[in-house]
């Protein structure tokens, strides 16, 4: 067990005993209970085989890879559930636009469990947390972080460049759960939203998720050596 990091591993889809929620109960949560803009999008294009998450946008990571080239008309926080069921069929992907009331952390699933370990041992209020079936964890964070990521980052002694780190902002959009990434499966929460409770500045998780960051690329380079 790492000493510093701890150890915290994503649970199998099929130890999980709990029925999959339609993606109107998704909705009717997200919009009624969280106050979150929703946004319905494309069925997914097929990708190449190698790059079963790579996006036409040409957004490094992008967290809704080829279901956002047709996006619906987005639902305002609180729609009623007629407005939900009107707008959010059941077999539709289900987006959530970010910059509105939160950004997206998005740093690789390995680095991001061995950072989110570390941030709940030292008491940091982390908000809402997303595992993607592509390998990448999606920490929910204050809006405007996207454009004062870089900013951040050097004010912390970081490169940006040099890190597995991105952040989604205005104009993304994130698949929520349970949209599935094609033949990867779905997103699912690693932790959920929580009442009364805003997404945490970006500053108090940055440190933690840049080092085990670097840490995870070092150690990948030395291996490779």
């Amino acid at each position: 067990m790492d000493k510093l990091f701890g150890t915290l591993r994503l649970t199998p889809l099929g130890a999980r005993r709990r029925t999959r929620p339609t993606a109107l109960q998704a909705a009717a949560e997200y919009s009624g209970r969280w106050g979150w803009t929703l946004a319905v999008g494309s069925p997914a294009r097929l990708a190449a085989p190698a790059a079963p998450t790579a996006c036409d946008c040409g957004v490094p990571h992008c967290a809704a890879p080829n279901l956002h080239h047709l996006v619906g008309p987005v639902v305002a926080p609180g729609a009623t559930a007629a407005e939900l069921a009107a707008r959010c069929p059941a077999d539709a992907p289900l987006l959530l636009p970010t910059g509105h009331q939160f950004d997206v952390l998005d740093v690789p699933a390995q680095p991001g469990l061995q950072a989110l370990v570390r941030l709940e041992r030292m008491g940091t209020q982390v908000g809402p947390v997303l595992a993607s079936p592509a390998g990448r964890l999606l920490l929910f964070v204050a809006p405007g972080t996207a454009e004062r990521l870089p900013d951040l980052l050097y004010r912390m002694g970081w490169d940006d460049a040099s890190l597995d780190l991105a952040c989604h902002g205005l104009g993304s959009y994130l698949a929520a759960p349970p949209t599935p990434l094609g033949p990867l499966g779905p997103m699912r929460w690693l932790r959920r939203p929580v009442p009364d409770s805003a997404p945490p500045e970006a500053r108090l998780l940055l440190g933690t998720l840049a080092y085990a960051c670097h840490r995870t690329r070092a150690r990948t380079a030395e291996l490779a050596g």
